[in-house]
């Protein structure tokens, strides 16, 4: 009887708009570590996943997917907009599928010591059944993340970068489910913090 592989730990990164993480995930990449970014693997599955997309169906109509067959997020967001009970039964539906494809992609990776999950939101690690195994949270001044974002969007005005940066969680509410934090504010080097973490993860499975 052959021995089940091995699965590599599943590290999350987590953090608030323009605070870099995608940097960091990249950095993570150069060293060969693979990356699953939820967000748009979400974007994906809604569009593709036959079961996700009978279950969005029957929570709020075929209007869901417009004539095209692809999901309609412009009219989704009208229809959850001031509705938190059924914005909260729609993230019902993807998290799952998300969690399970995330658990399938991660099993392709044994040979792999870890592999990182990125997302905007990321609970705390074990929790909720999102398998994470260590959440790093990248944190970044809020004047620095405005001043990101705006290169990034110039269409974004100041106003509009903050709204969105208000409906996210807390910087604080973020480090408090942390397992660890990157500080990426430009006063502190972040490939060394990255490369520390990297040995720490590598060294877990030996």
């Amino acid at each position: 009887m052959s021995l089940p592989s091995k699965r590599p730990l599943l590290i999350g990164v987590t953090g608030g708009i323009g605070s870099g993480k995608t940097t960091v995930c990249r950095i993570f990449e150069a060293f060969g570590i693979p990356v699953y970014y939820a967000d748009e693997r979400a974007k994906w599955l809604v569009d593709h996943d036959a079961i996700l997309k009978a279950d969005v169906t029957r929570l709020l109509g075929p209007e869901a997917y417009g004539p095209t067959g692809y999901y309609d997020r412009s009219w989704v967001a009208a229809q959850v907009f001031g509705k938190p009970d059924l914005l909260q039964q729609l993230n019902a539906l993807i998290h799952p599928r998300v969690y399970a494809d995330t658990a399938l992609w991660a099993s392709g990776f044994s040979e792999k010591p870890y592999v990182i999950k990125e997302a905007a939101l990321l609970r705390a690690a074990g929790q909720d059944g999102n398998n994470l195994d260590k959440l790093i949270v990248v944190q970044s001044p809020l004047e620095l993340r405005i001043h990101r974002i705006h290169k990034r969007d110039p269409h974004r005005s100041e106003k509009e970068i903050k709204n969105i940066i208000s409906r996210q969680i807390s910087d604080e509410e973020r480090i408090e489910m942390a397992d660890y934090v990157i500080y990426n504010n430009e006063t502190q080097l972040l490939i060394p913090q990255v490369v520390r973490l990297h040995e720490i993860f590598s060294r877990a499975e030996e």
